[in-house]
């Protein structure tokens, strides 16, 4: 009887499994369906706003350009670059609000969705971090694990957006304790860290830091088309390298075959000879 039973478990088992395998294919790999996911770090006042604007409307074909602005109206400051639109989001910054957003202008067929900035989601009002400091109960561990899934959806929500998405991100200073020869304590400076959650450059093609003299160095990049630590200034032209890698229309300089000088057709050999003669 336990061997009869068994026996039908287990076809029951290979039965859904085979069930599932059927809505499994491989398909060729290719970029021509890809959206470009780019992340610009940076301290207040580096400009990033600007520079994500300008990157948006070199991405862009058309002025189907939003921004989701969480800057308390700093996006209307740069109407003169061309026509975009604002979406102004106010607190509570939860990432339901940050996906509502985004399926709002995706309803209004944007192709660049900014988002300016992420870091609210994580330290904003209402954001991950508040969520969690308000948590009842003292295991922190349990307070996590019923928030996290609510980012991770945000980020999932991102990667899944039918358009090309540009995140600011908020950096801050990041000290590190390290003692001395006396045995004391004294905080070292790291360097700068966006304000999100660790790993957040992870879920992004091409992460761009962003200093104060306007320069962008790129700490990441998926498409090899910006030299790790080579400042360079963000302009459309960018976007528009970004959006031609994504449609596989770039060659790296490495796969390039030499060119080789164009034949002349019959049209170009007679006005040839018809000015200078044989």
């Amino acid at each position: 009887m336990y061997q009869q039973h068994h026996k039908l478990n287990m076809a029951g088992v290979l039965t859904s499994a085979f069930s599932f395998l059927k809505f499994m294919k491989l398909e060729k790999a290719s970029k021509s369906k890809s959206y470009m996911r780019v992340a610009l770090q940076g301290a207040s006042g580096s400009g990033k706003t600007y520079s994500a604007l300008r990157l948006a409307f070199g991405l862009t074909q058309s002025n189907n350009i939003a921004i989701v602005d969480t800057e308390n109206g700093s996006a209307h400051l740069y109407s003169s670059i061309g026509d975009y639109q604002v979406l102004q989001l106010t607190a509570p910054f939860t990432p339901e609000r940050y996906i509502e957003a985004i399926d709002v202008c995706i309803a209004n067929g944007v192709q660049t969705i900014v988002i300016d900035s992420l870091s609210h989601e994580w330290e904003g009002n209402g954001g991950i971090l508040e969520m969690h400091g308000s948590s009842t109960g003292s295991n922190s561990f349990a307070n996590w694990a019923k928030i996290t899934p609510r980012h991770n959806a945000l980020i999932q929500h991102i990667l899944n957006t039918p358009a090309h998405v540009i995140a600011t991100l908020r950096s801050k200073q990041e000290y590190a304790l390290k003692k001395d020869d006396r045995g004391r304590s004294t905080p070292e400076k790291l360097g700068m860290k966006p304000i999100q959650k660790d790993g957040i450059d992870y879920e992004f093609t091409t992460v761009l830091s962003v200093d104060m003299n306007h320069k962008a160095v790129a700490v990441k990049d998926r498409t090899g088309l910006f030299p790790l630590d080579t400042p360079f200034t963000i302009t459309e032209e960018v976007g528009k390298r970004l959006l031609q890698w994504s449609r596989e229309e770039v060659v790296q300089p490495s796969e390039r075959t030499p060119q080789q000088p164009a034949a002349l057709s019959n049209n170009h050999l007679n006005e040839y000879h018809n000015a200078y003669g044989n």
